[in-house]
């Protein structure tokens, strides 16, 4: 235990060092702080505008409970980032092969089942603290739009269970894209990947022949989990789609680790 503990904080070490790494986080929470203020004049006029029934349109033209529709608000303003956070493990990933690096963890960490292990570790504490400042950026924003309204609203039970549920997906999105990045060695390739599954759920494509396989990918499975079913037409459940979201880092990071075992340190 001990050693894998060394090998997490000497790949943690790793990416605190990179600055591809703290670049393209930076770039992520600047959008999302510029989106949050650029929306924020919107959601407070909708806000003072809630009616004595307690609807708000947010959306014109689309009437619905304040509370379930402010919470739904918090969490979709975090779920537009993870199109990004992705990006992210496919760099921490992908700087292990330039330059020889990946030969050079084996010296120091030869049991490369242990070097999987804590780099993944690693860049899942990474990926939770870029998205838990995401999170909190979200519920600040609220917290700002309903202030003279429900100032308790964004850290209600309702508001915590949906930021929880956008975390998992956040993670385990990422960790699937550092997967993908290490079995394909190359950080563009994984970025590619994840574009395409991600693109394959935004257009629809998928969804108009096979319901079912769109219901597998992993961009659906996080809409699945995080979004109402009432104001969308989502392809399962949250059970299914937490199923989904789980196995994809399980089935990609086995072959991510059988990748890594079988092949030489280039």
């Amino acid at each position: 235990m001990s050693a894998t503990l060394a090998a997490t904080r000497a790949e943690l070490t790793k990416i605190v060092s990179a600055r591809a790494v703290w670049l393209l986080s930076g770039v992520i929470i600047a959008l999302h702080l510029l989106l949050s203020a650029a929306n924020l004049g919107v959601t407070s006029d909708a806000v003072a505008a809630i009616t004595p029934a307690g609807t708000i349109e947010i959306f014109a033209g689309d009437p619905r409970p304040a509370h379930r529709a402010l919470l739904e608000y918090l969490v979709s303003s975090s779920f537009q980032m993870c199109l990004f956070v992705p990006g992210v493990a496919a760099v921490i990933a992908g700087q292990e092969f330039r330059s020889g690096q990946l030969g050079q963890s084996l010296l120091a960490v030869p049991r490369r089942g242990r070097l999987i292990v804590a780099k993944v570790l690693a860049a899942a504490g990474w990926l939770v603290l870029l998205s838990v400042t995401i999170a909190a950026i979200s519920a600040a924003a609220l917290r700002l739009a309903v202030n003279d309204w429900d100032p308790g609203l964004p850290v209600s039970s309702g508001a915590w269970s949906g930021q929880a549920a956008f975390l998992a997906f956040s993670l385990l999105t990422g960790l699937t894209t550092l997967a993908i990045t290490v079995i394909a060695r190359s950080t563009l390739i994984g970025v590619v990947v994840t574009v395409g599954l991600a693109a394959a759920t935004m257009t629809q494509l998928v969804a108009a022949v096979a319901p079912f396989l769109d219901a597998l990918l992993p961009m659906s499975a996080g809409r699945n989990l995080l979004l109402d079913p009432a104001v969308g037409d989502l392809s399962a459940g949250p059970g299914h789609a937490l199923a989904v979201l789980l196995l994809w880092p399980l089935v990609t990071g086995t072959l991510a680790w059988l990748s890594v075992r079988r092949r030489d340190a280039r």
